[in-house]
C-alpha cells in the first residue's frame, strides 16, 4: 500500500472511528454533570501564553458572549514585536476554517505567520476561535457534554459568532475592522455580507480559499464522506460533537511522521489537495494543536452543500421542521449576488485546492461579476492548495504582502 493510501486510511480513522468512539463515552456520561457549565480557559494556559508571548509579542486574552450564550475566546496582539503605540492602529480580525482554531494563524515562524506579519505592519490583530474549539468551549448554561451545546451549524456562526466578535472589536477600538477568513471563515463572511450584515463595522474582507459553492470539490476524503452520508450516520447515532482529535491516533501519526523517508505533508493531501510549499516539520506543529472539534450538525450542513452544489441554510429534510425554522418548506438560500458591489474584497484561490475548487470559485466570481472593478482584487496561485494559505513557507511574499497592500488602500 502506498504511503499516501495509508495516510488516507488513518485520516478516515481519525475523522470517523475516533470521533464516534470518543464521543459515545462523553455523551452518555452527561447526566452526572448536567448542571456543569463550561468556562473559558484562564489566561495562564491560553493561546497568548503558549503561542504569542513566547515570540516576544504583547498579547491579551479576551472573551465575548454570543446572543445564544456561547463564550468565545479571542486573542489580541495590540502592537508589533518592536513595540509602538497601541490604540489607533487599524483592527484586523482573523477567522479560521473548519476543524481549526485561532492557532491557524500562528503555526509558522513569526516572520511568516499572518498574525505576526500584520502586527509588525502596524495593525491591531484580533484572532477568533469559533464555538466548540478548545479555547471557546464556554457557555452561559450548557456543558459540552450536553448534546444541546452542539446543536448548531455554520448558520449560527453567521447569525451569532460573527456579529458578537465584530461588535466587541468595534466597541474596544472605536474603528471599523478589516477581516481575513480562511476556508469556512470565508463562507460565513460571504453569507453575512449577502444579508447586508456587519457592513457598518467593516472596512474590507480578504478571503483565502473562498468557500461558497462546494459541488465540484475534488477532495476524495470530503467528497466520499458526503456521498456516503458519513456525517449523517454519525449524527443519527446521537453523536453531537464531531471530534477528530484522539491522543492515541495523533501520537501514532507523529510517530509515523518521524520515520526517515516519510513526508507527512501527504497527511493533508487527500483532504486539501497537493500543497506546494509546506515544510515537512510543519505537520508536527499542526498535530500539536489541530484538528479541533466541530458540531456534527455542521459537518452534515457542509455535506448537504457538497451533494447539492448550493449555498443554503441547514436542511432539516423534514418539511415541517423546515417550516418551523424558516417559515418555508425548503431552506432559504444565501444569495451571493446580494453582496454590495462597492464593498472592498480581496480574494485568493489556488489551482491545486481540492476543497475550494477552481470551478466552484468561478461560480462565486460569476456572482460577483458586477462588483466595482476597483473594489475586487482576485489573486490566483496555480500551485497552491488549501493548507498553503496558512502554512506555506512562501505565503508571506506570495499572499500576505499583496493582502496587506490591499488593506492599505481601503
Amino acid at each position: 500500500m502506498e504511503v499516501a493510501d495509508s495516510v488516507t486510511c488513518i485520516i478516515l480513522l481519525i475523522l470517523f472511528c475516533g470521533s464516534a468512539a470518543g464521543n459515545r463515552k462523553a455523551l452518555y456520561s452527561f447526566k452526572a454533570q448536567e448542571n456543569a457549565i463550561a468556562m473559558a480557559p484562564s489566561s495562564d494556559n491560553g493561546i497568548c501564553k503558549s503561542m504569542v508571548e513566547t515570540h516576544g509579542y504583547d498579547c491579551e486574552e479576551h472573551t465575548v458572549t454570543t446572543q445564544d450564550g456561547y463564550i468565545l475566546s479571542m486573542q489580541r496582539i495590540p502592537v508589533g514585536r518592536s513595540g509602538g503605540t497601541p490604540g489607533n492602529r487599524p483592527p484586523v480580525l482573523l477567522q479560521h476554517g473548519i476543524l481549526m482554531d485561532g492557532i491557524t494563524w500562528l503555526l509558522l515562524p513569526p516572520e511568516q505567520s499572518l498574525a505576526f506579519v500584520l502586527s509588525d505592519n502596524g495593525y491591531d490583530v484580533w484572532i477568533a476561535n469559533s464555538r466548540g474549539t478548545k479555547y471557546s468551549k464556554g457557555h452561559k448554561s450548557l456543558s459540552p457534554k450536553d448534546p444541546a451545546y452542539w446543536d448548531w451549524s455554520w448558520d449560527e456562526l453567521v447569525a451569532y459568532d460573527l456579529p458578537a466578535t465584530f461588535q466587541y472589536i468595534y466597541d474596544q477600538t472605536g474603528q471599523k475592522l478589516h477581516y481575513v477568513g480562511h476556508s469556512q471563515g470565508t463562507l460565513i463572511a460571504l453569507a453575512a455580507l449577502s444579508k447586508d450584515q456587519l457592513l457598518n463595522m467593516l472596512r474590507s474582507a480578504a478571503l483565502l480559499c473562498p468557500i461558497a459553492y462546494m459541488g465540484q470539490m475534488t477532495s476524495p476524503l470530503a467528497k466520499n464522506a458526503a456521498d456516503n452520508f458519513i456525517a449523517e450516520a454519525v449524527y443519527w447515532l446521537g453523536l453531537s460533537e464531531f471530534d477528530p482529535r484522539g491522543d492515541a491516533v495523533v501520537n501514532l501519526l507523529k510517530d509515523i511522521c518521524s520515520k526517515p523517508g516519510i513526508d507527512c505533508t501527504n497527511l493533508l493531501t487527500s483532504f486539501t489537495g497537493q500543497n506546494c510549499c509546506l515544510n515537512s516539520s510543519i505537520v508536527n506543529i499542526f498535530l500539536d494543536h489541530e484538528p479541533q472539534p466541530s458540531a456534527t450538525k455542521n459537518m452534515v450542513h457542509l455535506a448537504q452543500m457538497i451533494r447539492q452544489g448550493t449555498i443554503k441554510m441547514y436542511d432539516y429534510i423534514d418539511e415541517v421542521e423546515n417550516m418551523k425554522h424558516y417559515g418555508q418548506a425548503t431552506p432559504p438560500a444565501y444569495n451571493m449576488t446580494s453582496i454590495p458591489n462597492d464593498f472592498p474584497v480581496f480574494l485568493s484561490y489556488g489551482g491545486e485546492d481540492a476543497l475550494s475548487d477552481v470551478n466552484d470559485v468561478k461560480l462565486l466570481l460569476g456572482s460577483l461579476k458586477d462588483h466595482d472593478g476597483d473594489k475586487l482584487v482576485v489573486q490566483y496561485r496555480y500551485d497552491y492548495a488549501h493548507a498553503d494559505y496558512v502554512m506555506a513557507e512562501n505565503a508571506k511574499q506570495d499572499v500576505y504582502d499583496p493582502l496587506i497592500a490591499f488593506f492599505r488602500l481601503q
